[in-house]
C-alpha cells in the first residue's frame, strides 16, 4: 500500500495578509490591556519632570498586585469633573484613532500626577513650607516651584484603597488639592490607575526611564 501525501493548501496572500493584520491588532491589544499604554501629556502640571506633549509608556505589570507607591507618577481614569476640554482631547482621525484603540497612539482622556499619600497616610500642608506625609517633612526637588504648595493649607487622611495625587508644578495643578470639595473629597481610587509612568519615548533629546526620587525612599509609614 502507497502512503499518499498529504498536501496543505497555502492560502492566499491577501487572505494571509488579513490573518497576519488580524493578529497583530489582537497581540496589541493584549498589550494595551495588561503590559503597556501609550500616553502624551497635555499640560503643564507635571513640569518640570514632564512637558507638554512628552510621549510617554505606562506599564501595568507593577499594578497588577494594585499595590501603587507613594512617589510613583501614575496615569488615572478621570475621578469625575477633573478633565479640561483640552486634557480629555483624543486621537482626531480614523487612523489615530484605530491606533489609540490598541494602544500605539498615544491616548487621551486621562490625568497624570505624582502620588504623595496611599490609604491609610496623612498627608498635610504645610511644615516650613514643605509638605509632610505621616508627619515627615517632604524634600522635593522635582517639584518647579516647592513655594507653591505652601499656598493651600490641608490636613488629609487618605481612605484604604485611594490615593492622594498632586501635580510637581504646585502652582499650576488641578490635582487632590483642588477636588476637596468634591464628592470623593480629592481622592482617587486605586482602581482608576491605569499604570504608571515608565519610559518617555519623545521628544527623542530626553528620551528614558522615568524614575521615582530618592524623596520617598524613607520610611514614611504612619
Amino acid at each position: 500500500m502507497t502512503d499518499q501525501k498529504k498536501t496543505r493548501k497555502q492560502l492566499p496572500v491577501w487572505q494571509e495578509s488579513i490573518l497576519l493584520v488580524a493578529t497583530a491588532m489582537v497581540m496589541a491589544v493584549v498589550v494595551k490591556t495588561f503590559f503597556l499604554q501609550a500616553f502624551y501629556i497635555p499640560s503643564e502640571s507635571m513640569e518640570p519632570t514632564m512637558l507638554v506633549n512628552d510621549k510617554i509608556l505606562v506599564q501595568k505589570v507593577s499594578y497588577w498586585g494594585g499595590d501603587v507607591k507613594r512617589g510613583d507618577i501614575v496615569v488615572f481614569d478621570d475621578p469625575g469633573g477633573w478633565l479640561s476640554a483640552e486634557d480629555s482631547k483624543h486621537a482626531s482621525n480614523p487612523i489615530q484613532k484605530a491606533l489609540e484603540t490598541v494602544g500605539l497612539f498615544p491616548t487621551g482622556g486621562h490625568l497624570i500626577k505624582r502620588v504623595i499619600g496611599v490609604g491609610g497616610d496623612t498627608v498635610a500642608c504645610c511644615t516650613d513650607g514643605k509638605l509632610t506625609v505621616n508627619g515627615k517633612e517632604l524634600t522635593e526637588p522635582y517639584v518647579l516651584d516647592e513655594t507653591a504648595t505652601k499656598d493651600k493649607t490641608f490636613e488629609v487622611k487618605v481612605p484604604k484603597g485611594h490615593l492622594w495625587v498632586m501635580g510637581d508644578n504646585r502652582g499650576n495643578s488641578s490635582d487632590s488639592r483642588a477636588h476637596m470639595g468634591d464628592p470623593g473629597g480629592g481622592f482617587i481610587s486605586e482602581s482608576s490607575v491605569v499604570g504608571k509612568a515608565w519610559l518617555r519615548v519623545w521628544p527623542l533629546g530626553r528620551a528614558g526611564f522615568i524614575h521615582k526620587p530618592d524623596t520617598f525612599d524613607a520610611n514614611l509609614s504612619p
